[in-house]
């Protein structure tokens, strides 16, 4: 079940969220993109930039989607990409 906030994230087309980099706290913009999935798609948040894996695993379990961010991709406790086909 997708919680409000994600929903709210969907909707927006992004989210703009205090992350951990390099020792630092930054403020960064996630746009929502659909990637595909075989005939389907799947919804996740991304950044073109280098952000730590257990950052990322961080926010995808706060936020409640898969975030992704230089190849490295993260998806909230107990779910996969199935999960978040057609939102």
């Amino acid at each position: 079940m997708l919680g409000e906030n994600a929903k709210e994230v969907i909707d927006r087309g992004e989210i703009r969220v205090r992350v951990r980099r390099s020792g630092m706290f930054q403020f960064i913009v996630f746009k929502v993109r659909r990637v595909p999935i075989g005939k389907e798609l799947f919804v996740e948040l991304f950044v073109d930039r280098v952000i730590d894996a257990g950052e990322l695993k961080r926010l995808a379990n706060e936020i409640g989607l898969p975030v992704e961010a230089e190849k490295v991709r993260a998806f909230p406790d107990g779910k996969g990409a199935v999960d978040f086909i057609g939102l």
